[in-house]
């Protein structure tokens, strides 16, 4: 089974495995309420909490930066571990593996999401059934924050991470299908994410199976060529 975000159906963005829907319809959000001092304060320049959440989010104190060296350019990302633990755990373990060097930006949908995370190379592959729980959703999902994508349900998040292109707070929604947690966040780079490629299906992207299953063949034979991470690496 494989992870991709969807687009909005009847005002609701769900995140399921193998599928493909068309384009996001816009969503009228709420007004956001005004975040308390201590919350601004403990957050500044790093993440917001999502409304209602003020009272409720960890102080960021730990940061670790990771460097994606892509096609189109550099883009610098934090990650914040108090955040969302366990998303936290599983992207830098996938940075520090190599996991996702050499990957493809494999779906890019302008004004919601680019997302990406497919290595079909041995040993990287396996890392697709090593599926981790999920972390409560505590922080706004706004432009230039990152997600792990899942499969419509809860524990089914591996490797496919997004990154928002504008506030997805939707995407918070205490239900099995959503309730995503924001783990990190662009600092640098994000006009790089803006020009992503957009290849494929313009709401899901590249095929997941083929490129689990013979990406290099796959990505070989498409016209438009996707931007590809050269590296991800830790910052030192």
């Amino acid at each position: 089974m494989k992870n991709v975000l969807l687009s909005t159906v009847a005002l609701t963005a769900v995140l399921l495995v193998g599928c493909q829907q068309s384009a996001e319809e816009e969503v009228a959000t709420a007004p956001r309420p005004a975040p308390s001092a201590a919350a601004t304060s403990q957050q500044e320049a790093k993440l917001n909490p999502l409304p209602g959440k003020e009272g409720a989010v960890p102080a960021l104190t730990e940061v670790t930066t990771v460097r994606l060296a892509t096609t189109a350019g550099d883009v610098v990302i934090e990650v914040y571990p108090q955040a969302a633990p366990n998303a936290a755990k599983r992207f830098l373990e996938l940075v520090a593996s190599g996991f996702y060097d050499d990957t493809p930006i494999s779906r890019v949908v302008p004004g919601f999401v680019a997302q990406f995370g497919i290595n079909w190379r041995e040993p990287h592959k396996a890392w697709d059934d090593r599926k981790f729980n999920d972390d409560p959703s505590l922080f706004s999902l706004e432009r230039g924050t990152l997600a792990f994508a899942k499969a419509g349900r809860p524990g089914t998040a591996s490797t496919q991470v997004f990154i928002n292109y504008r506030e997805n707070n939707r995407l918070a929604d205490p239900s099995p299908q959503l309730s995503f947690w924001t783990f990190g966040k662009v600092v640098s780079g994000m006009e790089i994410v803006d020009s992503f490629a957009q290849v494929g299906d313009p709401s899901g992207g590249l095929d997941q199976e083929r490129l689990w299953n013979d990406g290099g063949a796959y990505l070989e034979s498409l016209p438009v060529k996707p931007t590809m991470i050269e590296t991800a690496t830790i910052a030192q």
